[in-house]
Protein backbone atom coordinates (compact mmCIF):
# COMPACT_ATOMS: atom_id res chain seq x y z
CA UNK A 1 0.00 0.00 0.00
CA UNK A 2 1.21 3.73 -1.21
CA UNK A 3 2.44 5.82 1.53
CA UNK A 4 0.59 8.98 1.69
CA UNK A 5 3.05 11.84 0.28
CA UNK A 6 4.40 14.76 2.52
CA UNK A 7 6.52 16.46 0.32
CA UNK A 8 5.65 17.80 -3.41
CA UNK A 9 8.87 15.77 -5.72
CA UNK A 10 11.17 17.74 -7.99
CA UNK A 11 11.86 17.03 -11.12
CA UNK A 12 15.08 18.58 -13.48
CA UNK A 13 13.55 19.48 -16.69
CA UNK A 14 17.25 19.81 -18.33
CA UNK A 15 17.47 16.06 -16.86
CA UNK A 16 14.22 15.04 -19.03
CA UNK A 17 15.77 16.29 -22.16
CA UNK A 18 19.68 14.84 -22.16
CA UNK A 19 19.31 11.84 -23.54
CA UNK A 20 21.98 10.53 -20.98
CA UNK A 21 20.17 10.95 -18.25
CA UNK A 22 16.45 11.03 -19.35
CA UNK A 23 15.32 7.57 -18.38
CA UNK A 24 16.06 8.11 -14.66
CA UNK A 25 14.22 11.33 -14.63
CA UNK A 26 11.52 10.12 -16.86
CA UNK A 27 11.09 7.54 -14.05
CA UNK A 28 10.58 10.39 -11.59
CA UNK A 29 8.06 12.15 -13.55
CA UNK A 30 6.12 8.95 -13.69
CA UNK A 31 5.86 8.77 -9.77
CA UNK A 32 5.30 12.18 -8.97
CA UNK A 33 2.47 12.70 -11.66
CA UNK A 34 1.00 9.39 -11.47
CA UNK A 35 2.03 9.07 -7.27
CA UNK A 36 1.17 12.68 -6.19
CA UNK A 37 -0.14 15.03 -9.14
CA UNK A 38 2.13 17.80 -8.09
CA UNK A 39 5.79 18.35 -8.62
CA UNK A 40 8.13 21.26 -9.10
CA UNK A 41 9.69 21.41 -12.29
CA UNK A 42 13.24 23.07 -12.08
CA UNK A 43 16.25 24.04 -14.61
CA UNK A 44 13.78 25.06 -17.59
CA UNK A 45 15.53 27.70 -18.82
CA UNK A 46 12.55 29.75 -18.49
CA UNK A 47 14.11 31.55 -15.28
CA UNK A 48 14.65 34.74 -16.93
CA UNK A 49 11.14 35.06 -18.30
CA UNK A 50 9.49 33.89 -15.01
CA UNK A 51 11.24 36.88 -12.77
CA UNK A 52 10.65 39.36 -15.46
CA UNK A 53 6.85 38.48 -15.35
CA UNK A 54 7.06 38.98 -11.68
CA UNK A 55 8.92 42.78 -11.66
CA UNK A 56 5.69 43.88 -13.92
CA UNK A 57 3.05 42.66 -11.73
CA UNK A 58 2.89 45.29 -9.02
CA UNK A 59 2.84 48.11 -11.47
CA UNK A 60 0.31 46.13 -13.41
CA UNK A 61 -2.43 45.47 -10.57
CA UNK A 62 -1.53 49.20 -9.12
CA UNK A 63 -3.04 50.66 -12.34
CA UNK A 64 -5.88 52.97 -11.46
CA UNK A 65 -9.39 51.59 -10.93
CA UNK A 66 -11.45 52.88 -13.90
CA UNK A 67 -8.88 51.30 -16.23
CA UNK A 68 -8.97 47.53 -14.82
CA UNK A 69 -12.87 48.05 -14.49
CA UNK A 70 -12.27 48.75 -18.54
CA UNK A 71 -11.69 45.24 -18.56
CA UNK A 72 -13.58 43.63 -16.38
CA UNK A 73 -14.53 40.09 -17.25
CA UNK A 74 -18.29 40.74 -16.50
CA UNK A 75 -18.09 42.26 -20.46
CA UNK A 76 -16.59 38.44 -21.74
CA UNK A 77 -18.77 35.49 -22.33
CA UNK A 78 -15.11 33.43 -22.24
CA UNK A 79 -14.45 34.77 -18.58
CA UNK A 80 -11.49 36.94 -19.54
CA UNK A 81 -10.10 39.49 -18.16
CA UNK A 82 -9.89 41.75 -14.77
CA UNK A 83 -11.66 40.20 -11.68
CA UNK A 84 -11.76 42.69 -8.99
CA UNK A 85 -11.18 41.42 -4.82
CA UNK A 86 -13.51 39.22 -3.74
CA UNK A 87 -15.43 38.71 -6.98
CA UNK A 88 -14.48 34.85 -7.47
CA UNK A 89 -16.00 31.85 -5.21
CA UNK A 90 -14.16 28.64 -4.53
CA UNK A 91 -15.74 25.76 -2.42
CA UNK A 92 -19.11 28.28 -1.64
CA UNK A 93 -16.52 30.89 -0.06
CA UNK A 94 -15.16 33.97 -1.12
CA UNK A 95 -11.76 34.06 -2.58
CA UNK A 96 -9.49 36.64 -1.51
CA UNK A 97 -7.26 37.53 -4.66
CA UNK A 98 -7.88 39.54 -7.63
CA UNK A 99 -6.42 38.48 -11.42
CA UNK A 100 -6.28 39.12 -14.67
CA UNK A 101 -7.31 36.14 -17.19
CA UNK A 102 -5.77 35.98 -20.79
CA UNK A 103 -6.12 33.59 -23.11
CA UNK A 104 -4.43 32.29 -26.18
CA UNK A 105 -4.22 35.54 -28.60
CA UNK A 106 -5.75 35.02 -31.88
CA UNK A 107 -8.58 33.05 -30.77
CA UNK A 108 -11.61 34.19 -32.61
CA UNK A 109 -15.19 34.94 -31.61
CA UNK A 110 -17.45 31.63 -32.10
CA UNK A 111 -20.31 31.28 -34.41
CA UNK A 112 -23.89 32.00 -33.73
CA UNK A 113 -24.58 27.50 -34.45
CA UNK A 114 -22.07 26.92 -32.19
CA UNK A 115 -22.89 25.11 -28.94
CA UNK A 116 -22.90 27.49 -26.12
CA UNK A 117 -20.09 26.37 -24.09
CA UNK A 118 -18.03 26.98 -27.22
CA UNK A 119 -18.05 30.52 -26.10
CA UNK A 120 -15.70 29.76 -23.44
CA UNK A 121 -13.01 30.16 -26.46
CA UNK A 122 -12.57 33.85 -27.56
CA UNK A 123 -10.51 36.90 -27.80
CA UNK A 124 -8.93 38.54 -24.93
CA UNK A 125 -10.41 41.85 -23.93
CA UNK A 126 -8.19 42.82 -21.52
CA UNK A 127 -5.81 44.51 -23.76
CA UNK A 128 -8.09 47.82 -24.50
CA UNK A 129 -6.26 49.38 -21.04
CA UNK A 130 -3.10 49.19 -24.21
CA UNK A 131 -4.08 52.20 -25.18
CA UNK A 132 -4.87 54.35 -22.37
CA UNK A 133 -1.80 53.13 -20.17
CA UNK A 134 1.68 51.47 -21.29
CA UNK A 135 3.74 49.77 -18.48
CA UNK A 136 6.85 50.87 -17.44
CA UNK A 137 9.30 48.85 -15.57
CA UNK A 138 11.60 49.80 -12.60
CA UNK A 139 15.05 50.74 -13.79
CA UNK A 140 16.67 47.64 -12.67
CA UNK A 141 14.69 46.14 -14.45
CA UNK A 142 16.82 45.41 -17.70
CA UNK A 143 15.07 41.62 -19.29
CA UNK A 144 12.29 43.86 -21.20
CA UNK A 145 12.26 47.25 -22.88
CA UNK A 146 10.99 50.45 -21.58
CA UNK A 147 7.54 50.96 -22.45
CA UNK A 148 6.68 47.22 -23.22
CA UNK A 149 3.04 47.08 -22.88
CA UNK A 150 0.92 44.49 -21.13
CA UNK A 151 0.01 42.74 -24.48
CA UNK A 152 3.74 42.11 -25.05
CA UNK A 153 4.30 40.73 -21.67
CA UNK A 154 1.42 38.56 -21.68
CA UNK A 155 2.15 37.34 -25.47
CA UNK A 156 5.50 36.52 -24.94
CA UNK A 157 5.04 34.50 -21.72
CA UNK A 158 2.40 32.38 -23.24
CA UNK A 159 4.51 31.73 -26.01
CA UNK A 160 7.54 30.62 -24.25
CA UNK A 161 5.38 28.92 -21.59
CA UNK A 162 3.02 26.63 -23.49
CA UNK A 163 6.36 25.87 -25.87
CA UNK A 164 7.30 24.23 -22.59
CA UNK A 165 3.98 22.89 -21.75
CA UNK A 166 3.79 20.99 -25.42
CA UNK A 167 7.09 19.53 -24.77
CA UNK A 168 6.04 18.76 -20.82
CA UNK A 169 2.79 16.52 -22.33
CA UNK A 170 4.73 14.44 -24.70
CA UNK A 171 7.70 13.37 -21.57
CA UNK A 172 4.36 12.89 -19.78
CA UNK A 173 3.60 10.28 -22.97
CA UNK A 174 7.43 8.72 -22.98
CA UNK A 175 7.36 8.13 -19.05
CA UNK A 176 4.39 6.23 -19.51
CA UNK A 177 6.49 4.38 -22.95
CA UNK A 178 3.56 5.71 -25.04
CA UNK A 179 4.51 7.73 -28.40
CA UNK A 180 5.39 11.31 -28.07
CA UNK A 181 2.07 12.62 -29.60
CA UNK A 182 -0.25 9.99 -27.62
CA UNK A 183 -1.57 13.60 -26.13
CA UNK A 184 -1.89 15.86 -28.98
CA UNK A 185 -5.23 14.76 -30.05
CA UNK A 186 -6.52 16.06 -26.81
CA UNK A 187 -5.19 19.45 -26.65
CA UNK A 188 -7.46 22.58 -27.50
CA UNK A 189 -7.57 25.56 -29.10
CA UNK A 190 -7.07 27.80 -26.26
CA UNK A 191 -4.84 27.78 -23.11
CA UNK A 192 -5.10 30.44 -20.01
CA UNK A 193 -3.31 32.49 -18.47
CA UNK A 194 -3.51 34.22 -15.24
CA UNK A 195 -1.90 37.18 -13.36
CA UNK A 196 -2.71 36.56 -9.52
CA UNK A 197 -2.83 38.97 -6.44
CA UNK A 198 -3.31 38.03 -2.74
CA UNK A 199 -3.32 40.63 -0.31
CA UNK A 200 -2.54 40.41 3.31
CA UNK A 201 -5.88 39.49 5.04
CA UNK A 202 -7.04 38.21 8.29
CA UNK A 203 -5.29 34.71 9.82
CA UNK A 204 -7.02 31.83 7.89
CA UNK A 205 -8.56 33.64 5.22
CA UNK A 206 -9.39 32.07 1.76
CA UNK A 207 -7.18 32.94 -0.62
CA UNK A 208 -9.12 30.04 -3.26
CA UNK A 209 -10.52 27.59 -1.42
CA UNK A 210 -9.89 23.82 -2.03
CA UNK A 211 -10.31 23.23 -5.60
CA UNK A 212 -9.02 20.89 -9.11
CA UNK A 213 -7.86 23.19 -11.84
CA UNK A 214 -10.99 22.49 -14.31
CA UNK A 215 -9.81 24.72 -17.22
CA UNK A 216 -7.81 21.91 -19.39
CA UNK A 217 -4.99 19.35 -19.00
CA UNK A 218 -1.87 20.30 -16.59
CA UNK A 219 -1.42 23.74 -14.57
CA UNK A 220 2.01 25.51 -14.91
CA UNK A 221 2.38 28.22 -11.66
CA UNK A 222 4.95 30.62 -11.23
CA UNK A 223 4.73 31.07 -7.79
CA UNK A 224 7.28 34.34 -5.64
CA UNK A 225 8.39 33.57 -2.72
CA UNK A 226 5.57 34.08 -0.15
CA UNK A 227 4.27 30.52 -0.07
CA UNK A 228 0.57 29.63 1.19
CA UNK A 229 -0.30 27.32 -1.58
CA UNK A 230 -1.17 23.62 -0.07
CA UNK A 231 -1.77 20.35 -1.79
CA UNK A 232 -3.96 17.33 -0.37
CA UNK A 233 -3.01 14.08 0.82
CA UNK A 234 -4.78 10.85 0.94
CA UNK A 235 -4.84 10.95 4.72
CA UNK A 236 -6.79 14.42 4.48
CA UNK A 237 -3.26 16.12 5.60
CA UNK A 238 -2.33 19.82 4.06
CA UNK A 239 1.14 19.66 2.85
CA UNK A 240 2.55 22.78 2.67
CA UNK A 241 4.05 23.54 -1.58
CA UNK A 242 6.91 26.42 -0.59
CA UNK A 243 8.49 28.56 -2.85
CA UNK A 244 11.70 26.85 -4.83
CA UNK A 245 13.59 29.61 -6.69
CA UNK A 246 12.96 29.48 -10.56
CA UNK A 247 10.66 26.37 -10.49
CA UNK A 248 7.61 25.67 -11.75
CA UNK A 249 4.74 23.91 -10.02
CA UNK A 250 3.13 21.69 -12.03
CA UNK A 251 -0.76 19.99 -11.48
CA UNK A 252 -2.67 17.52 -13.30
CA UNK A 253 -6.59 19.37 -14.07
CA UNK A 254 -9.66 17.52 -14.75
CA UNK A 255 -9.06 17.35 -18.07
CA UNK A 256 -5.84 14.96 -17.60
CA UNK A 257 -8.13 12.88 -15.20
CA UNK A 258 -11.24 12.18 -17.49
CA UNK A 259 -8.80 11.48 -19.93
CA UNK A 260 -7.57 8.95 -17.82
CA UNK A 261 -10.90 7.86 -16.72
CA UNK A 262 -10.01 8.72 -12.79
CA UNK A 263 -7.13 6.51 -13.11
CA UNK A 264 -4.94 9.48 -12.71
CA UNK A 265 -6.63 11.92 -10.24
CA UNK A 266 -6.25 15.22 -9.91
CA UNK A 267 -4.65 16.62 -6.49
CA UNK A 268 -6.77 18.83 -4.66
CA UNK A 269 -4.92 22.41 -3.43
CA UNK A 270 -6.00 25.56 -1.93
CA UNK A 271 -4.03 28.93 -1.29
CA UNK A 272 -4.04 30.17 2.32
CA UNK A 273 -4.45 33.92 2.36
CA UNK A 274 -0.84 35.88 3.07
CA UNK A 275 -1.06 37.76 6.27
CA UNK A 276 1.65 40.42 6.32
CA UNK A 277 2.87 40.38 3.23
CA UNK A 278 1.43 40.89 -1.18
CA UNK A 279 1.59 37.22 -2.80
CA UNK A 280 1.39 37.12 -6.63
CA UNK A 281 1.57 34.19 -9.02
CA UNK A 282 1.37 33.33 -12.85
CA UNK A 283 -0.66 29.91 -13.41
CA UNK A 284 -1.04 29.11 -17.02
CA UNK A 285 -3.48 26.27 -17.74
CA UNK A 286 -2.85 24.18 -21.11
CA UNK A 287 -6.21 23.64 -22.84
CA UNK A 288 -8.17 20.25 -23.34
CA UNK A 289 -10.74 19.63 -26.62
CA UNK A 290 -13.91 20.97 -25.36
CA UNK A 291 -16.20 18.73 -27.30
CA UNK A 292 -14.22 15.49 -26.10
CA UNK A 293 -17.04 13.37 -24.49
CA UNK A 294 -16.72 10.45 -21.63
CA UNK A 295 -18.24 7.65 -24.69
CA UNK A 296 -15.39 8.60 -26.86
CA UNK A 297 -12.81 8.14 -24.67
CA UNK A 298 -13.90 4.73 -23.24
CA UNK A 299 -12.11 3.63 -26.39
CA UNK A 300 -9.82 6.43 -27.52
CA UNK A 301 -7.91 6.60 -24.08
CA UNK A 302 -8.52 2.86 -23.20
CA UNK A 303 -4.52 2.50 -24.43
CA UNK A 304 -3.53 5.29 -22.56
CA UNK A 305 -5.02 3.89 -19.24
CA UNK A 306 -3.47 0.57 -19.59
CA UNK A 307 -0.28 2.07 -19.19
CA UNK A 308 -1.29 3.86 -15.74
CA UNK A 309 -0.18 2.54 -12.40
CA UNK A 310 -2.50 1.82 -9.81
CA UNK A 311 -1.63 3.46 -6.37
CA UNK A 312 -3.63 3.79 -3.24
CA UNK A 313 -2.84 7.40 -3.14
CA UNK A 314 -5.03 8.24 -5.91
CA UNK A 315 -8.25 6.87 -4.28
CA UNK A 316 -10.91 9.14 -3.82
CA UNK A 317 -11.32 10.88 -0.15
CA UNK A 318 -14.58 12.83 1.88
CA UNK A 319 -12.17 15.40 1.93
CA UNK A 320 -11.24 15.31 -1.52
CA UNK A 321 -12.90 17.74 -4.43
CA UNK A 322 -15.26 15.70 -7.49
CA UNK A 323 -15.02 15.98 -10.94
CA UNK A 324 -17.66 17.80 -13.47
CA UNK A 325 -15.43 16.58 -15.99
CA UNK A 326 -16.10 12.96 -14.66
CA UNK A 327 -19.57 13.50 -14.21
CA UNK A 328 -22.23 11.62 -16.14
CA UNK A 329 -24.52 14.83 -15.97
CA UNK A 330 -22.30 16.93 -18.56
CA UNK A 331 -22.49 16.41 -22.02
CA UNK A 332 -18.86 16.88 -22.97
CA UNK A 333 -15.90 18.71 -21.16
CA UNK A 334 -17.15 22.29 -22.66
CA UNK A 335 -20.44 21.63 -20.73
CA UNK A 336 -18.23 20.65 -17.49
CA UNK A 337 -16.06 23.46 -17.93
CA UNK A 338 -18.57 26.37 -18.48
CA UNK A 339 -20.16 25.03 -15.25
CA UNK A 340 -17.20 25.49 -13.23
CA UNK A 341 -16.87 29.11 -14.64
CA UNK A 342 -20.70 30.23 -13.90
CA UNK A 343 -20.28 29.26 -10.67
CA UNK A 344 -17.03 30.81 -9.58
CA UNK A 345 -17.93 34.07 -11.47
CA UNK A 346 -21.63 34.17 -10.57
CA UNK A 347 -22.01 37.83 -11.50
CA UNK A 348 -20.17 36.94 -15.35
CA UNK A 349 -22.76 33.82 -15.16
CA UNK A 350 -25.82 35.67 -14.48
CA UNK A 351 -25.22 38.20 -17.05
CA UNK A 352 -24.02 35.49 -20.02
CA UNK A 353 -25.72 32.64 -19.20
CA UNK A 354 -28.30 33.33 -16.81
CA UNK A 355 -30.55 30.21 -17.32
CA UNK A 356 -27.20 28.28 -16.18
CA UNK A 357 -26.59 29.94 -13.51
CA UNK A 358 -29.69 29.00 -12.38
CA UNK A 359 -29.91 25.51 -13.06
CA UNK A 360 -25.96 25.07 -11.45
CA UNK A 361 -26.87 27.43 -8.46
CA UNK A 362 -29.73 24.95 -7.43
CA UNK A 363 -27.65 21.58 -8.24
CA UNK A 364 -25.15 23.15 -5.56
CA UNK A 365 -27.65 23.51 -2.92
CA UNK A 366 -29.31 20.29 -3.69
Amino acid sequence: MAEAFSSVPAVDYSRLNDPNLKSNELSKLKEAIFGVGFLYLTHTGLENLLHRTHESLQEIFDLPANLKEECNMIKSPSFLGYTQLGAETTASRTDLREQFDFGTPGVNEWNQSDPIWQRLEGPNQVFLIEIQHIITLPANVVKYPKNLGIQSIVEDYIVQINELAQNFVHLVAESLSLPPSTFDGFKGNMSRLKFVKYPPAAADSQGVGPHKDSSGLFTFLSQDNTGGLQVLNKNGDWIDVPPVEGSLVINIQQGFEAITGGTCAATTHRVIAPTTKTRYSIPFFLGVRLDLTLSQLKESAAHIVRQIPISDDRKKRAIDVPSEFLSPLYSCFGEAHLRNRILSHPDVGQRWYPELYYKYSRQTLQ
